[in-house]
């Protein structure tokens, strides 16, 4: 099992528009993983590895090729079991979101550290057979979130919000204008529909997992001015999420340029499964243990 004390690898979870163009970036240095299965079935897509500004990544479209799975259909269980098995310690995630606030502007980048669940019918553990209670009040990791921090400051013409509450609806359909003021007034500085249960199933795969926003639009909180078409919307939005996936690849190519914080500092969530496995051991199926044993086997030798 790789260690994340002695070696890191950035598992990197594309949302809308990002993993293509870092794909196109790094395909001379890039060896598709085109078979990879998981008892949880097949990732979203192909998971392409190699490396990216002098660090190893592995790099994942979540709604797969051509953007075919809705948030609600996306594995989230294969796709993170699949970046443990190839190693990654870290994941970077990204995402369009609207804007719950005033000064979060539309092209704006947020790096989360909360995230509210409104999402159902999601299979949200990897753990059916066995009770694991993970910690999770802090579901975006710290020592990456001051990582992330370090290299914002390298990038020039985007704002970089060092924190913010994302809350993750069901969708597909975008939010009534009573749930985005309901929203806002949780606290709540980001709505999106990927967040969850990504992050909590990547804790208890027991990896890093920081989580960067792209805000697009204002959701429907905002009144829009009268006079924009349907079609200018649609096209503001476009420009928004252009204008942020760019940004985001300009912070985590900066990121990517040092990993060395990542490697002397171990994030709790790598030690996410040391007390949280609360049955009794030798009562789990041993067939259970050998199934998820890319994720826990460690725990039981």
């Amino acid at each position: 099992m790789t260690d994340p004390k002695t070696h890191v690898r950035i598992g990197i979870i594309g949302g809308t528009g990002l993993a293509d163009r870092l794909l196109v970036e790094m395909v001379a240095t890039s060896i598709p993983e085109k078979d990879l299965d998981t008892p949880f079935g097949k990732p979203s897509g192909p998971i392409v590895a190699g490396t990216f500004g002098g660090a190893p990544v592995a790099i994942l479209q979540r709604h797969g090729e051509g953007h075919l799975l809705n948030p609600a259909h996306v594995p989230y269980r294969a796709n993170v079991f699949a970046l443990k098995k190839l190693g990654c310690t870290h994941i970077v995630a990204s995402g369009a979101t609207g804007s719950l606030r005033e000064d979060i502007a539309p092209g704006d980048l947020v790096l989360c550290d909360q995230i509210i669940d409104r999402t159902r019918n999601r299979e949200k553990t990897f753990y059916e057979n066995a009770a694991v209670h993970v910690e999770f009040a802090d579901p975006c990791c710290p020592v990456m979130r001051q990582w992330l921090m370090k290299a914002a400051d390298s990038i020039d013409g985007t704002r970089v919000h060092r924190a913010g509450t994302y809350v993750c609806m069901e969708g597909p359909a975008f939010s009534t204008r009573a749930e985005s003021e309901m929203y806002r007034q949780w606290g709540a500085d980001v709505v999106g529909m990927t967040a969850l249960p990504e992050a909590r199933l990547v804790r208890e795969a027991e990896m890093a997992y920081a989580l960067i926003a792209l805000p697009t639009d204002y959701d429907c909180w905002r009144p829009r001015k009268e006079e924009a078409s349907s079609n200018s919307l649609l096209e503001e939005i476009i420009s928004n999420l252009n204008r942020a996936t760019q940004a985001s690849i300009a912070l985590i190519k900066a990121a990517l340029s040092d990993v060395s914080p990542l490697a002397s500092q171990p994030s709790p969530a790598h030690d996410a499964l040391k007390l949280a496995i609360w049955s009794d051991k030798s009562k789990i199926d041993p067939a259970q243990i050998e199934r998820l044993r890319v994720l826990w086997r460690r725990h039981f030798e």
